[in-house]
């Protein structure tokens, strides 16, 4: 074979040599790209989970912040009811001021609790027990009811919004079924 050729296969396989060079470099370069992508997409996607986790962090701050406040104020609503309950006909006719006082209170306390999302438990003797919203505080049996009845109510329950912030405390119907 002549130099010539010889030099011509030479510069032939360096062409080559650097055509191989470059496509590493090419596939090199995809590769980093595709890693980048992948790293993007992934901080998008962490960067959009944290949005949303601050967003629903944010509604139940707004929703459920007052809860503490919310019991607190339930021992009042409590006490301005039992009051009521026990007034007697003369001493409506004697402080009836003061008893339309106690009333338009109560009525108004209520109303802020609805503004708050605060809804009242009001079971009524002989409905059905429910462990997710009522407590039952005894059972007796009583004549006439199925087991698992109301047959007392004490306090009233309450849901803010949709969980419960206190349970009615109820007594229950233990007689045996016949």
């Amino acid at each position: 074979m002549s130099d010539m050729k010889k030099d011509e296969i030479a510069e032939d396989q360096a062409q080559i040599d650097d055509f191989d060079d470059d496509f590493g470099e090419i596939e090199a370069l995809r590769s980093e790209r595709d890693d980048m992508r992948d790293r993007f997409i992934r901080a998008l996607a962490d960067a959009e989970n944290m949005r949303k986790r601050a967003e629903r962090d944010r509604r139940e701050a707004e929703q459920y912040g007052g809860t503490k406040l919310a019991r607190d104020l339930l021992p009042v609503y409590d006490a301005l009811r039992r009051a009521l309950e026990v007034v007697t006909d003369e001493q409506r006719a004697a402080a009836s001021a003061l008893i339309e006082g106690v009333e338009l209170t109560l009525r108004e306390l209520i109303n802020v609790f609805g503004k708050h999302g605060m809804e009242p438990i009001v079971p009524q003797p002989g409905d059905a027990f429910d462990p997710a919203q009522h407590q039952a505080m005894f059972e007796a049996p009583v004549p006439g009811t199925k087991a698992g009845d109301i047959i007392q109510v004490m306090t009233e329950g309450f849901l803010l919004h949709d969980r419960l912030l206190r349970p009615a405390q109820v007594g229950v119907s233990s007689m045996p079924r016949s």
